[in-house]
């Protein structure tokens, strides 16, 4: 029987990659997402990749998907936490709301997801957990003080469990993508896109597909002894 892996924000962008890539590579793949129920359902229809609408802000919407993901599916072995907002502007413009919306899906919602896997894999002795955050969690942004935040945040958490995980067969290690060929960057003036790829020493962006062949190496056996660590998928355009 197949390991279960449970991708959310995974109808769309770069988690629709790692969702195809994950079934690809012979996992049983789940895939979250927040509100586009059109979008979902296309997804669903061309990949077969069943989608579970929930919240990840929402700890009670969580652990009530992730409980019918695993009556559906079997227990979840593997959990990539994906999804992810926007809310930008300069930090003398930017409300309460704006910053209180992003920590609770980035940063709160890493924990909301996991933290009901986490008793299962510790108890079957095996799980992989994989959170997607940004090259902007590690050098900062400007107008994105938020977002930042959160996914400098979700280092943290990763280098935090893979110590907790690590005598239970757990690992738990980040991505760090820089700028993705995703619809959204793909979606910004030429000029803006032409500046953003002139900060990239490859010259080009990234392809979602390369992200998506990070986690299915973070998920599989060959990864076991990685823990607590960072990839950093950027095309050069920082180091830590």
């Amino acid at each position: 029987m197949s390991r279960v892996a449970l991708v959310t924000g995974g109808s769309r962008g770069i988690g629709a990659s790692i969702s195809h890539a994950l079934k690809d590579a012979g996992y049983t793949v789940a895939a979250t997402y927040a509100g586009n129920d059109e979008a979902a359902a296309k997804f669903t229809g061309e990949t077969g990749i069943k989608t579970y609408k929930w919240n990840v802000a929402d700890y009670n919407a969580c652990k009530e998907g992730i409980a019918g993901v695993e009556a559906d599916l079997g227990p979840i072995d593997i959990v990539v936490a994906n999804a992810g907002i926007t809310r930008d502007a300069p930090f003398h413009r930017m409300t309460p709301e704006q910053w209180q919306e992003v920590i609770d899906t980035n940063l709160t919602g890493v924990f909301n997801t996991v933290h009901p896997i986490w008793p299962g894999m510790r108890e079957r002795k095996f799980g992989r957990v994989i959170v997607i955050s940004s090259i902007n969690g590690q050098k900062g942004q400007f107008a994105q003080v938020n977002y930042a935040a959160t996914k400098a945040g979700d280092l943290g958490i990763v280098k935090s469990l893979a110590q907790e995980g690590a005598r239970a067969g757990i690992t738990a290690n980040a991505i760090c993508p820089g700028y993705i060929a995703t619809d959204m960057v793909m979606a910004v003036p030429e000029k803006v896109r032409e500046s953003i790829i002139a900060q990239i020493p490859a010259g080009r962006l990234g392809e979602p597909e390369e992200i998506a062949r990070c986690v299915v190496f973070l998920a599989s056996d060959d990864s076991g002894f990685i823990n607590g660590s960072t990839i950093s998928a950027n095309g050069a355009q920082f180091f830590v």
